[in-house]
């Protein structure tokens, strides 16, 4: 049994929303691991699911473009929101976007050495100047995806998170853009990790089990009771997972009767043909990137040394 830092026990409160005491018992008990330590508190029943560590810090735009069957969802970070605001850099994203849908780039690499859709520099080029010249800021492209399909998308509070959708459908894409639009403003909304139930891999569900078998052996009516009521119990658990973690299973934000696979289908029977969701990437600014914080009580103890 190690010591733990401060810092450590913080980090475990800040993931797991459990209380100081409990957070450095566990760490303890996990010579400081931290995976094991979420996953102890778990069994324990004290953390319901790990939150994402990865603090969403960086400012700048989500946006998505589509144009006829190709489709971009692209985020692009400033430091400030100031300079994310401004019109340079709007007029920069809407640029960098449309050179993506007509020039189809690898990567970010390959996309900087394009010219700039509707210009005759690069987009690395513009980017230098834009960051160096005018904004006086690191700006950077961090991520895109492009899709051909039919597409439909959303974009959250003025460029915070950005979904984009493809469905597979013999339907007129103009028929079923809004339909697209409600899956995108659910994912949006609730963020599932995955779209369906085959994408969840079968060890996170293996780990689902482990977990919920271990809090029932902490509980003194659960363990009495007969494997075959275990098992049952389990699979509703595992059941009531599915519709929390996967996008189609989970009930519809705009009418709760349904799950979102169920409007999909309704609303595809209406229009007289089928709908399948195929893809759905959901961006949110700055996830995952840790942004500096600055203690003031520090900075001030630096200045007066």
């Amino acid at each position: 049994m190690g010591k733990v830092s401060v810092a450590e026990i913080k980090e475990l409160m800040s993931a797991t929303g459990v209380g100081m005491m409990d957070c450095k018992k566990a760490l303890e008990a996990n010579d400081g691991d931290m995976d094991k330590a979420i996953e102890f508190l778990r069994e324990k029943g004290l953390a319901t699911q790990a939150k994402k560590s990865g603090r969403a810090a960086a400012e700048g735009i989500v946006t998505a473009v589509v144009n006829g069957n190709v489709g971009v969802l692209l985020e692009v970070n400033t430091e400030t929101d100031f300079a994310a605001n401004t019109d340079d850099i709007k007029n920069f994203v809407a640029g960098v976007a449309n050179t993506i849908i007509e020039k189809n780039p690898a990567d970010v690499e390959a996309l900087k050495a394009e010219v700039i859709s509707g210009g005759t520099s690069t987009i690395g080029d513009v980017l230098t100047e834009l960051a160096g010249m005018k904004i006086r800021e690191n700006i950077v492209i961090r991520r895109f995806v492009r899709m051909e399909g039919k597409l439909a998308s959303y974009i959250h509070n003025g460029g915070s998170i950005g979904v984009l959708v493809k469905m597979d459908t013999e339907l007129d894409a103009d028929a079923v853009a809004a339909i697209g639009k409600d899956v995108a403003m659910q994912s949006a909304a609730l963020n599932a990790p995955y779209l369906c139930r085959a994408d969840v891999p079968a060890e996170v569900v293996e780990k689902e089990k482990e977990i919920m078998l271990a809090q029932m052996a902490e509980d003194p009516k659960m363990a009495s009771k007969p494997e075959k009521v275990k098992e049952g119990i389990i699979n509703g658990k595992i059941n009531k997972y599915y519709s929390e973690n996967c996008l189609l299973e989970q009930s519809f934000v705009k009418d709760d009767k349904l799950s979102v696979q169920g409007y999909v289908d309704a609303e595809a029977k209406n229009l007289g043909g089928t709908i399948a969701v195929t893809d759905v990437v959901r961006y949110e600014r700055g996830e995952g990137v840790e942004k500096k914080e600055d203690n003031l009580a520090d900075e001030v103890a630096k200045m007066i040394k």
